[in-house]
């Protein structure tokens, strides 16, 4: 997300990549494949080679593992709690909407994003054939307070009703500081206060110990940072204070999920060590 909350030609760079990801990983369609994200993937290879050597594992591990284990709990909010809402922000090339109406073909399943990169994703989307009622795209701008983007708008725009709902954002949280996201997330709580049962899900990347490891990811944050011309933050050091964090946002309810609690359950890879990401789950 660049500094400029309208502009989605840094964060664009981050989306096309992870688009490529999935489609590699055979989680997308081909509909969402697009030729920079495959030459992205081509350029990041020899550096995930190395970092998965080093450290046992690396950005696409933890993309894996974040993705999954959110497909999961979404599957678990809509089959057990029943919940048939389900909004993805800053959607990008992310192939979670199709993947999901085809398993659950009632789920009324909005993606947005900044204007720029909603306006790609329908496009491809209606091409594919995949948009209709029950299957939309719209721009949101997190941290617009006025007009049609706002988040506010946006839920009460698509969502006409008081029902649940559960609302994902995957690879968005980290390129804003702790001080700016939480504004978000404060905002978002009092959405979901009001419509109890919700769920909301996210990730959170943990800033390792060892300093070796500690500094190259700090360099790593720096150039993507760059690149997309924002903030890359390490929000919290510990589950205990990323599980607080939430509820003093108002979350009624907070689980932090560490990817080795799913190891043998569910078809993540495994990190050797600890994985440096965890995936939030926060309810009203």
């Amino acid at each position: 997300m660049s500094k400029t909350p309208t502009d989605s030609s840094g964060i664009s760079f981050t989306a096309l990549y992870t688009g490529a990801v999935w489609h590699r990983y055979g989680l997308s369609d081909d509909a969402l494949a697009t030729a920079q994200g495959k030459l992205l993937y081509h350029l990041m290879t020899p550096f995930e080679s190395a970092s998965k050597a080093v450290i046992g594992g690396n950005i696409r591990t933890f993309l894996l593992q974040r993705h999954l284990i959110i497909d999961h709990l979404i599957d678990q909010a809509i089959e057990k709690q029943g919940i048939n809402q389900v909004l993805e922000i800053a959607c990008g090339m992310s192939p979670r909407g199709i993947r999901l109406r085809e398993k659950h073909p009632n789920l009324h399943m909005v993606e947005a994003d900044l204007p720029d990169m909603a306006t790609r994703k329908a496009t491809r989307l209606l091409a594919a054939g995949k948009l209709g009622d029950h299957h939309q795209v719209t721009p949101i701008d997190i941290l617009a307070t006025t007009g049609n983007n706002t988040l506010e708008a946006v839920v009460s725009r698509v969502f006409d009703n008081d029902k649940p709902i559960v609302i994902v954002t995957e690879g968005l949280t980290s390129y804003f500081s702790l001080e700016v996201i939480s504004g978000f997330w404060r905002r978002l709580a009092d959405i979901l206060t009001h419509r109890p049962g919700s769920v909301y899900l996210s990730e959170s990347y943990y800033r390792p110990r060892p300093p070796l490891l500690k500094g190259s990811l700090t360099a790593l944050g720096g150039i993507l940072g760059s690149v997309t011309r924002s903030q890359v933050s390490f929000h919290f050091q510990t589950d205990q204070q990323a599980h607080q964090h939430f509820i003093d946002r108002g979350f009624k309810s907070a689980t932090v999920h560490d990817p080795r609690s799913w190891y043998g359950n569910l078809p993540i890879p495994e990190s050797r060590g600890e994985p440096m990401v965890r995936v939030i789950e926060a309810c009203s």
